[in-house]
Order: C-alpha cells, then sequence, then structure tokens
C-alpha cells in the first residue's frame, strides 16, 4: 500500500525523519495529507502546535500517544494505546508525542501549518 503511494507518477514526496519517515501524499493551501511510519522504540517530540490541528488514525502496528498538560512540559495526562482504526483529534495547545511501539504506520490529516511546531523535548537533539 505504501510503496503505491511513492509511484514515480505520485506527486508523493518522501521525507526521512530520526523516527522513520512521512509520506506527504497532499498539500494544499487548507490541508495536509501524510503518512507517518514511526520504527518501534522511536518516537516525535514532545510538543504542541499554536494554530495547527490534526487528526491522526492508526493504518498498521501500535501507537503509544502521550498527551499532556497544556500548562505543565512535564506532565503526561495520560497514554493512549492506539491500535489499527483507532483515531485521535489533536487539537492546537494540546501536548503530544507519538512513540512506537511497533513499528507503526499512521495518517495524518491536518491544516496546512507544517512548521508550526513547539517542540518541548526531542530524542535526537533537535530545537
Amino acid at each position: 500500500m505504501i510503496s503505491a503511494l511513492l509511484a514515480v507518477d505520485n506527486p508523493s514526496r518522501l521525507v526521512y525523519k530520526p523516527w522513520g519517515y512521512e509520506i506527504i501524499w497532499a498539500h494544499t493551501n487548507s490541508y495536509v495529507g501524510k503518512i507517518l511510519h514511526i520504527k518501534k522504540g522511536e518516537s516525535l517530540s514532545r510538543q504542541y502546535h499554536q494554530v495547527k490541528e490534526e487528526t491522526i488514525r492508526v493504518i498498521s502496528g501500535h501507537l503509544r500517544l502521550e498527551i499532556g498538560d497544556p500548562n505543565s512540559t512535564n506532565i503526561i495526562f495520560f497514554v493512549l494505546d492506539m491500535f489499527v482504526g483507532d483515531v485521535y483529534h489533536i487539537s492546537p495547545g494540546t501536548i503530544h508525542r507519538m512513540v512506537g511501539a511497533q513499528d507503526t504506520d499512521i495518517v495524518e490529516v491536518s491544516t496546512c501549518e507544517l512548521d508550526d511546531i513547539v517542540r518541548l523535548e526531542d530524542n535526537y537533539g533537535r530545537v
């Protein structure tokens, strides 16, 4: 399925990340569609967005989604174990981090502010 998104005649863009990769399959002035592949044991930054709004759906694997207190950078409100078919909406200001409990693929649809990332913690030294 994912290899079809990278076919020669498809305008998708593959972006390698230290935690895996993302395939940007739609990018308009109103929304962005991505597939994120998170390797087992790897994680995205603990982060929030000031404006960007996103909804994720697990399409393979097992994701641990950490949701934090928007008033504190150190408190995790809860960890949500997500499996195939599970969906979660992330509103602006919500502190969150995605962790691959297994190799995991996620569909993410968001508003178009791709650079709206406030990193609070990052395992790979990004700021």
